[in-house]
């Protein structure tokens, strides 16, 4: 009888504002949900960037040591460098297939979307596949970690940018358990486009490792000449 009196004019129940509009509240929850992870992940990156300089500081120090034996000679095993190409095409086609499925997500084509995202990952192990490949030729070729400063700069760069790789991959699989569970993908759409931004950094850096890599005593000495460390 009281829930009647409190009615408006128009019929309205003021009890009811505390129920209404489930479906606002959730989309409410899960944009905060997702602010709050893309907050997350732009802090990890810069911590990671972080990381890389020092390390790239430190290299480009180390190179201008006396017992520096450059991997970019003729007969070095970066004399040829088809092989990081390769690999280069493979992550720069797996954050090309995610940044599909970062559009196709938000235009709510969830099939386009699967499609997409699946075959980001699928290039993202192939990267890897190659970079474990090189590994083994640099091995079979006796240059071991521990046997010129350059091997070990290399297989330092190269590890470190694959285990962060191999981290998002983890995420990866996770997403696309989800998809196999059918969850909406309108639950989904925000984790598919942080994993497509966490890609797309990872293309970048590994680009930046990539050139300094292949570059030439040449050009060592006057990134150090220019950064003070010569």
């Amino acid at each position: 009888m009281n829930r009647l009196l409190l009615r408006n004019a128009d019929g309205a129940d003021p009890g009811g504002s505390w129920n209404r509009d489930p479906e606002g509240v959730q989309a409410a929850e899960d944009a905060n949900r997702s602010q709050i992870a893309r907050v997350g992940l732009s802090l990890f990156l810069v911590v990671v960037s972080s990381l890389f300089f020092l390390f790239l500081i430190a290299f480009v120090a180390r190179s201008q040591m006396v017992d520096w034996l450059p991997l970019t000679e003729p007969l070095a095993p970066l004399g040829n460098l088809r092989p990081l190409w390769l690999n280069s095409a493979f992550l720069l086609l797996s954050s090309i297939a995610l940044q599909w499925s970062r559009m196709t997500a938000r235009k709510a084509r969830p099939v386009a979307t699967v499609i997409s995202f699946a075959l980001g990952g699928v290039f993202a192990i192939a990267f890897l596949a190659g970079q474990l490949w090189v590994w083994q030729q640099f091995v079979a070729w006796g240059y071991l970690v521990a046997s010129n400063p350059a091997n070990s700069f290399f297989y330092l760069l190269t590890g470190l940018h694959g285990l962060h790789l191999l981290g998002g991959l983890i995420a990866w699989c996770w997403i696309v358990a989800r998809f196999v569970r059918h969850v909406p993908l309108a639950q989904l759409s925000a984790s598919v486009e942080l994993c497509a931004i966490y890609w797309h950094y990872l293309l970048g850096l590994w680009f930046v490792l990539f050139a300094l890599l292949a570059s030439s005593p040449q050009t060592y000495e006057a990134i150090a000449r220019f950064c003070g460390l010569r």
